[in-house]
């Protein structure tokens, strides 16, 4: 595992809890966790996101691995069941590697239950949310990026709040953890091709992927 080491640029303005390693992961183990990524996605095919009320398509596609996974539709709303909307499948499961840096650097004893695949395709975004489908609220969230670089925004406890934003390079691990894990934070956009890491002929128009390693249940 490469050595990682928190972004300088985080000695103010951001939130008690949030910690950037900005080269967590060296070109090979960002290959080798694309492999892993690949299988998942072979196991439990990407599906389409809606928003709860009005049915609209997030912009990004979706899978899960792990016992739980996470989703949204118009039908049942934000949240958690053990199998694929559209096979009925049980997700596959978390892989190895993404666990191992839940250890590393997630700081919490119970191991993730769900980690959430997103695949964002040139003009894919991520609004300003924050993660409350969660029993266990307290528990980190440890986030992972591949591919093309991401712009990354978080602010406060509060949507009004000021806002701070950094780029999230490949290889880069993000955790929300403390205060973090209630701010709002969000992606407002990618830089298409800052990246060669997604091979176009197996994922047609992904740039870049997100691995969102998350614990549901209180242990």
């Amino acid at each position: 595992m490469a050595m990682a080491q928190p972004a300088d640029n985080l000695a103010g303005g951001f939130p008690s809890g949030f910690k950037v390693l900005p080269a967590a992961l060296d070109e090979e183990e960002q290959a080798a966790l694309l492999d892993d990524v690949l299988a998942v996605l072979a196991a439990a095919p990407a599906y389409q996101p809606r928003m709860p009320k009005s049915g609209q398509p997030l912009s990004v596609t979706m899978t899960n691995c792990g016992p739980l996974g996470w989703m949204t539709d118009q039908a049942g709303g934000y949240r958690y069941q053990a199998q694929h909307p559209e096979s009925g499948q049980p997700w596959p499961p978390i892989p190895a590697r993404l666990i191992d840096l839940w250890v590393r650097h997630g700081d919490w004893a119970d191991p993730p239950e769900a980690c959430l695949v997103n695949l964002y395709r040139a003009g894919a975004k991520m609004g300003l949310h924050v993660d409350q489908d969660e029993e266990a609220v307290d528990a980190p969230v440890v986030s992972v990026s591949l591919g093309d670089t991401a712009l990354f925004r978080i602010g406060g406890a509060q949507r009004r709040d000021p806002t701070r934003s950094l780029k999230l390079h490949s290889g880069a691990v993000v955790v929300l953890g403390g205060a973090a894990r209630h701010c709002y934070h969000g992606v407002d956009r990618i830089y298409p091709g800052s990246s060669g890491l997604v091979p176009q002929d197996k994922l047609p128009g992904v740039r870049r992927i997100n691995l969102t390693l998350r614990r549901v249940t209180r242990g």
